[in-house]
């Protein structure tokens, strides 16, 4: 088996795969309902506000469920000792960046008031919810149980579906910000069928504390690396409704949202692969160079045919969106170039922690921020929404390139 280093993450791709599947159809469905039932102005708003508490949730927790997938990965018995003070970081932290969030409110488009409620709504599912239940997701990562890992996850998403389907079909009079209370609903009902559940895997530890110092800087580099990972997935959101007219806006947040959902695949091949990484990367011997080339050549192949079949699809998708999402294909296939610069980012990046580089990986990305930012502000200038996507596809391959670069330095320096 050593010699197949493949074999049983290909299994693992294979059965994350399927539950990635069934969650790009719940993601895809309700996308799709929630931009028709918002418009685009107010679907680019809803965006934005969620984009803005996600980037602050990257921090929510300051990197334990990072600390307790690498720590779970090596001792099946270790989330007992990292899974109390992980809680009660998340907690504590969640608290203080939802008061944050609330108060950045005034980056948000001005276009419409936006009531407060919702906007805390929001705020509570992405900064404490979310966090607690990646939590749950971590441990059943680190034991090998992928797929049921992303099932974890994936049980919100469907109740989201459902709340927005609801609303859809009710034609709801205040549209934006009953789906905001809808989306929190559906994290509160998650938490509590993974807490207290008996088919999902229960990951009670023995009391909740709080961490000392020395855990804190264990965690402390996956903190700025889960930040810096998550922006340039979310900014470009945020600065379109900021640069763009805000109905061009919605269209582009729309084509996004998109194009991250066809990255799944190179996703669940990670989350398969990391468990083993964690525990070969620091050896660095032939099985794990022969393991990194094949996740290499796998990140590309999975992303040049999802790059291919997106285009294809871009004629049918903006169909689905109606009328008020004219261009949606124009978008669409501009932003395929993005898709395989953001598998091999997504890809290398991962890499990066398991060889126990955050720092690396960190850098990489704040550099790509650097250029999606200066980038969409040149672009957008002269080319409007084609802009933001050429600044996000530079953004994207520039980060892929310069990650794999230092991944193939440090497989040279380890032998």
């Amino acid at each position: 088996m050593r010699n197949q280093p493949h074999g049983p993450i290909a299994r693992g791709t294979i059965k994350t795969s399927a539950v990635f599947a069934v969650r790009l159809l719940i993601q895809a469905a309700t996308l799709l309902i929630v931009a028709r039932m918002l418009g685009t102005t107010h679907f680019a708003t809803f965006v934005a506000a969620a984009s803005l508490a996600l980037v602050l949730g990257s921090l929510s927790g300051f990197g334990t469920h990072i600390l307790l997938l690498a720590e779970q990965s090596q001792n099946a018995r270790m989330h007992s000792v990292v899974l109390p003070f992980a809680q009660s970081v998340t907690l504590i932290s969640g608290i203080l960046l939802l008061i944050l969030y609330m108060l950045m409110a005034h980056l948000l488009p001005k276009g419409h008031s936006i009531d407060l409620g919702a906007l805390g709504a929001i705020g509570l599912t992405e900064l404490i919810l979310q966090p607690m239940l990646r939590l749950h997701s971590a441990v059943s990562q680190g034991r090998g149980r992928i797929a049921t890992s992303q099932l974890v996850m994936t049980l919100p998403l469907a109740l989201r579906l459902i709340a927005a389907a609801a609303l859809w079909i009710t034609i709801a009079p205040h549209p934006f910000r009953d789906y905001a209370y809808g989306y929190l609903a559906a994290s509160v009902i998650a938490v509590l069928i993974v807490r207290f559940g008996n088919r999902l895997p229960r990951t009670h530890a023995a009391g909740i504390r709080l961490p000392t110092l020395s855990e804190l800087r264990n965690a402390g580099g996956y903190a700025v690396m889960n930040l810096t990972s998550t922006s340039p997935a979310e900014l470009d959101k945020i600065l379109a409704t900021q640069l763009l007219p805000l109905g061009v806006a919605g269209v582009y947040a729309a084509g996004a949202r998109i194009i991250g959902a066809f990255t799944l695949p190179v996703i669940a091949m990670m989350l398969s692969a990391m468990p083993r990484l964690f525990r070969e990367g620091p050896r660095l011997g032939s099985d794990s160079s022969r393991l990194l080339r094949w996740i290499f050549l796998s990140a590309i192949t999975y992303s040049l045919v999802l790059a291919l079949l997106l285009w294809e699809a871009a004629p049918f998708i903006e169909h689905l969106f109606g009328i008020h999402y004219q261009d949606l294909t124009t978008i669409l296939r501009w932003l395929t170039l993005a898709i395989p610069g953001m598998g091999l980012r997504i890809a290398a990046g991962n890499t990066l922690i398991t060889l126990g580089k955050p720092w690396m990986r960190s850098a990489v990305e704040i550099g790509g921020v650097a250029i999606l930012i200066l980038g969409s502000i040149a672009l957008t200038r002269f080319l409007g929404s084609i802009g933001m996507t050429l600044a996000l596809s530079i953004s994207e391959w520039g980060m892929a390139v310069a990650a794999w670069l230092i991944v193939g330095l440090v497989l040279r320096r380890g032998r």
